[in-house]
């Protein structure tokens, strides 16, 4: 889960540095990428094969708002809740609200990583992965 994490802090640094994309390795996050490009913090992401390595990179195409001097991220706050060292798990009643509607939290359920809203639409808790607002 340390790849999540790392995922995380790239697209995090990158949006409050003002860069148009960043790379992360490619293991588990395409679904969270999906998310989030759905969700509308994202404007895109491509699986690339990197030439140097054996393994595939995702590239994140951070989403900004407002003209060249007044650009700010789309995406304002990014948090990691379930660690690999302390996992938090919720069942469906208790699936949190982040900024009361206006951010998103992501699950990963037995019927995969989804946001809260669909996990609550479904009646199925899981493990909280992260929280994006």
């Amino acid at each position: 889960m340390i790849p999540i994490a790392d995922m995380l802090t790239r697209v995090r640094n990158a949006s409050w540095r003002a860069v148009p994309d960043c790379h992360a390795r490619f293991k588990d996050q395409g679904e969270i990428a999906k998310i989030l490009k759905d969700e509308g913090f994202l404007e895109g992401f491509e699986v690339v094969d990197d030439e140097k390595t054996t393994f595939k990179v995702l590239r994140l195409k951070i989403k900004y708002i407002g003209e060249r001097r007044e650009r700010r991220p789309v995406l304002s706050g990014i948090e990691r809740v379930s660690t690999p060292g302390r996992r938090i798990y919720t069942n469906k009643k208790e699936i949190p609200w982040v900024l009361s509607g206006l951010g998103v939290a992501i699950l990963s359920t037995p019927k995969g990583v989804m946001t809260g809203a669909r996990a609550r639409q479904l009646g199925v808790g899981g493990e909280i992965l992260c929280k994006v607002w």
